[in-house]
């Protein structure tokens, strides 16, 4: 019995990638340098896959940015704006691609499915000229054998990529990017024959979009695609690989219907219901990659109930074509549970990181070939059960108070325009009024001042201090850049659900849980582990002393029930809704202890509301109900004067604008300008936005400083579908991944533009 890792989590245990990356962006390490940090990473992950007993390990899901990104190098897709000339393609071309540089702004960022990683959106068009730009794949498989390691060279699928894709600028939005397949075609089959002559014997080919609602023609470019290729990969095993939910009925047919290939890999965790068409009709002599450890959680296998399907599926297709698998890359999980010293031992008996991850797939593997560890499998039945009688894990007190929820839609008393009004005559705002998202740079010196408060090397009285004083500065800042509606920055916060989960009850956390969230950006995901309450107030003492420093009204900043929920693991005996609605009712006690403290703007950030929309169609309705839901009742007993403020952002939000609507907020401040303004064209459509509104003006995720001529067009492009009165001015997003030597300069230049643009309105009329 076989067994297989979809992809591994790239930045190192200790985020070694990631200090890589930015000590090379600041010039204070070469090229080289972080090419030896990457191969050491690389050559680890391998080892470690190979000594747990791994037979399909996979190469080439190593990325430095992004592997959609790798794969547009990979067919030398870059869009004309970044100069590049031909031949390999370098680092200065990959990176000013996925971050921007001084000239050219980078290419946007957007969700990968409904995680909370991103991917660099590939812009193509019928002039696009493709070519093997980049030999990565080959490299790094050579790598491998080089170590003594054979392994399975992964590629973004050419229909997956494309359909990932989008028109460039310029190129009309109805171009048919599935018209591009015979044009990338020749370089897959470039790549596939450097793979063969290199050794290779499988290749795996990444189709996620197969999981999503697909029509004919969409379906038929599946079978176009592996029928093009199907001669050059022959004498290859190839298999095509699926993931984060079900595959349609229809997907199916079509998936192992292709020519060419000799394997299918599924989601048997997010995808239970694809069991029924293996059930159905599996075709005979193919292999079946089942996933059934899951690769998007850190709870520990049901190692009893996975051996179950397994057994179930070996009957179907042969215990010699069964390959144990995990559910999608290992990418979104933590990387190894033996780094967590911190975690008490009960809960982290309940665990299992990719570390883990692997040997639980390689314990399956052996249990179905009869070499069951009846240690590992006992000590795995344990921890389900004490997971399951655990008194931690549920407060009754919660779960009556959740269920009195329900007989409810949780809407404020009076509609948007009337809030607005009364808001207008507290708060006295100019129009096109100024306001960032919330985060300010997080300097050197203030992480360490948090590291050594965490580490009790300096006094709570000595912690106070130093955060009054960031915050001081903050407020001075904001005052002489003369922004209308400030924030405190954010300076007690390391993460934005991590500090909220910290003093929630239900939620424990790691020390070293790092998640890639995309480039060197990594989150730490808490761990929802039982019912979910606020002991006490968690920021009203912050706010209140940023609010004391300053006479402008000055905003609380919380993060939403959906987007706590989306960003963290989140435990699995109880429906995800249940949950939120729980943490819902936390961040309402907080909200009114806010208000009842004199803070009159009340920001609530829903930045994953969107990212969590199921993939298939017919689900959505049902998530987007209980998430809004949720979202109306952080804030449903604030009196009209109080200004309810959410923030979204990097996701595709124009097909839930009526869902935003009916979230109710009094301002929402929304990610645009690094999509290209694509918010923007559901206004042109007629579409009627009564509340507030501050689509971003500006890419916060470039260090790239916008001009004030080029905000103000922004403006005016916004201008031309928003009316005056509801329009805010604000960058795409928080500034806490920024330099001040970026921020400084480019909020100076968006208060000029507002200023403009005022000016030029009032003379207008």
């Amino acid at each position: 019995m076989a067994s297989h890792i979809v992809g591994y989590p790239r930045m190192g245990p200790k985020r070694e990638l990631k200090f890589a990356l930015e000590s090379f962006w600041d010039g204070k390490t070469s090229a080289e340098d972080l090419k030896k940090v990457a191969a050491d990473l690389r050559s680890s992950i391998w080892k470690q896959m190979s000594g747990a007993g791994i037979k399909y390990i996979p190469s080439n899901t190593f990325s430095y940015y992004d592997q959609v990104l790798d794969t547009t190098a990979l067919l030398g897709a870059v869009p004309p704006r970044y100069g590049w000339t031909g031949g390999e393609i370098g680092f200065d071309t990959y990176f000013s691609m996925a971050r921007g540089n001084a000239s050219v702004p980078a290419m946007e960022m957007t969700k990968w499915f409904d995680t909370n990683y991103h991917f660099i959106v590939p812009e193509l068009g019928p002039e696009v000229t493709f070519s093997y730009a980049s030999h990565k794949a080959v490299d790094e498989y050579k790598e491998a054998k080089a170590l003594g390691v054979d392994t399975v060279p992964v590629l973004v699928g050419p229909v997956s990529y494309l359909l990932l894709s989008k028109p460039a600028k310029g190129v009309d939005k109805t171009f048919s990017l599935l018209s591009l397949l015979d044009n990338i075609l020749p370089v897959y089959k470039e790549v596939i024959s450097d793979l063969k002559a290199a050794g290779a014997t499988w290749i795996q080919f990444d189709e996620p979009t197969l999981v999503r609602d697909l029509d004919s023609h969409q379906l038929q470019a599946f079978s176009n695609a592996y029928a093009g290729l199907e001669s050059t990969l022959s004498g290859l095993n190839v298999l095509v690989e699926t993931y984060f939910a079900d595959v349609p009925a229809e997907a199916y047919k079509t998936l192992t219907s292709l020519k060419g290939v000799t394997a299918y890999g599924f989601d048997l965790v997010r995808g239970d219901k694809t069991l029924d068409l293996i059930k159905g009709d599996f075709p005979k002599g193919k292999f079946l990659f089942a996933g059934v450890v899951d690769g998007r959680n850190i709870w520990a296998n049901d190692l009893a109930a996975s051996v179950s399907t397994l057994e179930e599926l070996a009957t179907l297709v042969g215990k010699d074509k069964l390959v144990v698998s995990t559910s999608c890359s290992l990418l979104h999980t933590a990387v190894d549970l033996v780094n967590e010293t911190k975690l008490d031992n009960e809960i982290k008996s309940w665990l299992a990181f990719a570390a883990q991850k692997i040997v639980e797939v390689n314990a399956l593997a052996k249990a179905l070939a009869g070499a069951k560890d009846e240690s590992f499998f006992g000590a795995n039945a344990a921890a389900h059960a004490s997971r399951k009688s655990s008194p931690r894990v549920t407060n009754e007190a919660v779960q009556k108070a959740a269920a009195a929820l329900k007989g409810s839609d949780h809407r404020r008393a009076t509609n948007v325009s009337a809030r607005l009004d009364a808001q207008q005559k507290k708060l006295n705002l100019p129009i096109l009024p100024t306001t960032t998202i919330g985060s300010f740079p997080q300097t050197i010196e203030l992480r360490r001042v948090r590291r050594e408060y965490k580490a009790n090397k300096i006094s709570e009285d000595e912690y106070v201090k130093a955060i009054k004083e960031e915050i001081s500065k903050v407020v001075k800042l904001q005052e002489e850049l003369d922004i209308d509606v400030l924030v405190h920055g954010e300076p007690e916060r390391n993460d934005m659900v991590e500090y909220f989960g910290e003093q929630l009850s239900g939620f424990a956390f790691t020390v070293n849980g790092w998640v890639q969230s995309y480039g060197s950006r990594c989150v730490k995901p808490p761990i929802i582990y039982g019912d979910v309450s606020r002991p006490k107030a968690m920021t009203v003492f912050w706010s209140t002393a940023a609010q004391s420093m300053t006479a402008r009204p000055m905003k609380g900043m919380l993060t939403g029930p959906v987007t706590i929920l989306n960003w963290s693991f989140v435990r699995v005996d109880q429906p995800r809704y249940e949950t939120c609605y729980q943490i819902a009712l936390a961040i309402k006690d907080e909200v009114e202890d806010l208000e009842k403290a004199g803070i009159n703007v009340i920001q609530i950030d829903e930045a994953a509301l969107r990212e969590g929309l199921p993939l298939r169609k017919s689900e959505e309705a049902f998530y987007l109900d209980w998430a809004v839901h949720s979202f109306r009742i952080t804030n449903c007993g604030v009196q009209d004067t109080t200004q309810i403020h959410t923030h979204m952002c990097y996701s595709n939000f124009n097909d839930i604008i009526q869902s935003i609507i009916d979230m109710d907020a009094d301002v929402i401040t929304i990610e645009n300008s690094r999509s290209d303004e694509k918010l923007l064209s559901v206004f042109r459509e007629g579409v009627k936005y009564g509340a507030g509104i501050g689509p971003g003006v500006y890419d916060i995720h470039s260090p790239r400083i916008p001009s004030t001529e080029e905000i103000a067009d922004r403006i005016n492009k916004m201008l031309a579908v928003l009316e005056t009165n509801i329009l805010w001015v604000n960058p795409d997003c928080g500034l806490k991944t920024r330099k001040y030597a970026e921020v400084n300069p480019a909020l100076k230049n968006m208060v000029a533009a507002a200023k403009l643009l005022r000016t030029q309105l009032a003379s207008a009329k």
